[in-house]
């Protein structure tokens, strides 16, 4: 597993995906930071930034480096090579050049204009960042493994971006109004915890202490657990939102005929 994570890694970092990856967040969040005249108000924008553009980087490359390997991939398992060593390396090596690229762009503006605030609210925002690379790259992986054509592969990865990010607060949106006349916090929390976009997003304003942004969902984080108990009951749900996909990547790739 080792070796295959190491060529993943180098290879996707050599990349032009990955650089063009590191200087959009280097270019971003530097010009927020400079141009914005407070922290909080930086990382709110920088915020929307990271729950829309790094889940939709994470599908798509992963897709495209997958799909591009597919020959490669049918050669080394025809080697005695482990499938789930296989796959589990392809996992860390994608993820990983995601969460570098993440943490390069982020982490030298955040050095240039640090202040201790700055630095603690950013890193909650890293946080997020790194928890849907590793959601969606697994998503993403998941997803070349049950459609063996590439065109349905990029439509379900851009559908399961657009169900998360507009759809499902859409279905959301219209569930409230239609029971709008029943107590409806804790049916909040579990469409929250069934979201990892609004995971992250909740997990993010919750300690940014930003009311206005919070939201029913939000809202209803803070009554039930309190600030902090909010942020890991957040943190928790979206370690499932991992480990789920990363277990039916592998249980998928240990059945899959190539």
């Amino acid at each position: 597993m080792g070796s295959i994570f190491k060529y993943c890694l180098f290879d996707l970092m050599r990349s032009k995906w990955a650089i063009t990856y590191t200087l959009f967040y280097f270019v971003s969040c530097s010009a927020l930071l400079y141009f914005s005249n407070s922290p909080s108000n930086a990382v709110a924008s920088l915020m929307n930034i990271v729950l829309f553009i790094t889940p939709l980087v994470s599908l798509l490359l992963g897709i495209i480096y997958f799909y591009q390997n597919r020959d490669f991939a049918e050669l080394l398992l025809s080697q005695p090579i482990k499938r789930n060593a296989y796959f589990l390396g392809n996992y860390l090596g994608l993820s990983t050049s995601l969460v570098l690229s993440l943490l390069v762009g982020f982490g030298i503006p955040c050095i240039v204009f640090g202040t201790y605030e700055l630095i603690e609210e950013l890193g909650v925002l890293i946080l997020s960042g790194v928890m849907l690379t590793l959601v969606f790259s697994g998503m993403a992986l998941l997803l070349t493994l049950y459609n063996e054509n590439r065109i349905k592969g990029f439509g379900y990865a851009i559908l399961a971006w657009l169900f998360f990010a507009v759809i499902y607060d859409g279905l959301f949106l219209v569930a409230l109004f239609w029971f709008n006349d029943y107590p409806l916090e804790k049916f909040a929390l579990a469409a929250t915890i069934l979201n990892p976009m609004d995971l992250s997003r909740v997990m993010i304003l919750l300690q940014l202490d930003l009311s206005a942004l919070l939201g029913f969902t939000g809202a209803s984080f803070r009554h039930f657990f309190g600030s902090y108990t909010g942020f890991f009951v957040s943190l928790g749900s979206i370690m499932l939102w991992i480990f789920v996909p990363l277990w039916a990547l592998l249980k998928k790739g240990n059945s899959k005929d190539f």
